[in-house]
């Protein structure tokens, strides 16, 4: 079973977060600029880093995104690599 991604924000800022067993262990923020999520942070526990748990969060981020006409300015190494690799998958979402 996937654990769920849970998505806690204000009116500025946001988080996209995993918790296994109580404990946070994977997450990915952002800030608000206008309609963009400024995407700034995404971190991952260092044993469980190279599964699915960052690709996953970068994934809500963009659902979010596009069902709330959203863009994404990905300010995260991490994210905007991921972005890089598969432009036309993003090119709706993203902001350049």
């Amino acid at each position: 079973m996937t654990d769920p991604i849970r998505h806690d924000h204000n009116d500025r800022n946001g988080m996209f977060f995993i918790e296994q067993d109580g404990r946070r262990v994977a997450e990915l923020t952002y800030r608000m600029a206008g309609d963009t999520a400024v995407v700034d942070h995404t971190w991952v526990d260092p044993k469980l880093r190279g599964g699915a748990l960052a690709p996953s969060l970068v994934q809500a981020v963009v659902d979010w995104a596009r069902r709330d006409n959203l863009k994404i300015s990905p300010v995260c190494s991490y994210v905007r690599i991921v972005m890089d690799r598969a432009p036309e998958v993003y090119k709706d979402v993203r902001k350049t």
